[in-house]
């Protein structure tokens, strides 16, 4: 069920000043589309050189800290439905940024069933029963499992995807869904097959949470595809990731499976990127995110 994120007053972005860094060495601005002038909400801003990134919220807005490691940087803007953008940033502070991103545009195939019968076809994680631990993300961060279609079969659009929510933390929080091809460097996540915002939040905890993408009409690919659970932030919630010290985990807690001898799981940091996970328990399963589809089968 999607909801929409509660609307916050605008007078909280003037706590902004108060946070803890350094006033005069950090960068802030505000994100905009470049022909509409509204807000981009859930960029992902990263300092390549650095290392260091941090997430718009719902308005646009950004902070994080300014350059340490060199005199000049690139701040590199990433965000869903848009092309990538890259800012010359110099060191001090670099305030009140107006970055305006252009749209990209996405040609998806039609899926075309000729003579042939669609049926509902489960492929990921098929237990009810996580196993130990907890998968918890900083904004911006991301957590993609790959959906194999491990016996080949013809399929045609992506209907369902679900998360187990853990019953800790705050299931209630909204996270967004990432849908991408296996297309990136080793076969990680790279290119949108989802090129929609869609933010959702589930009910409660310790449980399948279900969001029906049917309406998207996404192709999933006939190798497979990433479903991915992306962290976001509201508000005047403003985190950098070299400020680990004054952050406070929030949100919903994935948990894990056991099922797959083979690594599934990709995790993703502004400004370092993809990394597949290689964790395993005693009898050499791996350590993936419980991630599930439903998609259309063609036979």
């Amino acid at each position: 069920m999607m909801k929409r994120l509660p609307f916050l007053a605008f007078w909280v972005l003037l706590l902004l000043p108060a946070m803890s860094w350094a006033q005069e060495n950090r960068i802030t601005g505000r994100i905009i589309d470049g022909k509409s002038k509204d807000p981009v909400p859930f960029a992902s801003i990263g300092l390549r050189e650095e290392g260091t990134g941090a997430l718009t919220n719902e308005y646009g807005f950004f902070q994080l800290a300014g350059l340490e490691k060199t005199n000049t940087d690139s701040l590199i803007v990433m965000t869903l439905g848009y092309e990538r953008t890259a800012v010359l940033i110099k060191r001090g502070a670099t305030e009140d940024l107006i970055i305006e991103l252009k749209k990209r545009v996405v040609e998806l195939s039609e899926v075309k069933v000729q003579g042939g019968k669609v049926k509902n076809l489960g492929l990921g994680a098929k237990s009810n029963n996580p196993g130990e631990g907890m998968i918890q993300g900083l904004p911006g961060s991301q957590y993609a499992f790959f959906i194999k279609n491990d016996k080949q079969k013809k399929l045609g659009n992506v209907r369902t995807v679900s998360f187990f929510i853990g019953e800790n933390g705050f299931p209630r929080e909204p996270f967004r869904v990432r849908i991408y091809k296996a297309d990136g460097n080793y076969n990680s996540p790279n290119t949108d097959l989802l090129t929609e915002n869609v933010v959702v939040s589930a009910s409660r905890g310790g449980e399948w949470y279900t969001i029906d993408l049917t309406s998207y009409n996404i192709p999933a690919p006939t190798e497979g595809f990433f479903v991915a659970m992306e962290w976001i932030v509201g508000g005047d919630k403003f985190y950098s990731t070299n400020f680990m010290d004054n952050y406070t985990p929030y949100g919903q807690i994935m948990r894990p499976t056991f099922e797959f001898k083979e690594s599934r799981t990709w995790s993703y940091t502004i400004g370092k990127g993809w990394n597949l996970l290689t964790l395993a328990n005693g009898s050499g399963q791996r350590y993936n995110a419980m991630i599930k589809a439903e998609v259309d089968m063609i036979k």
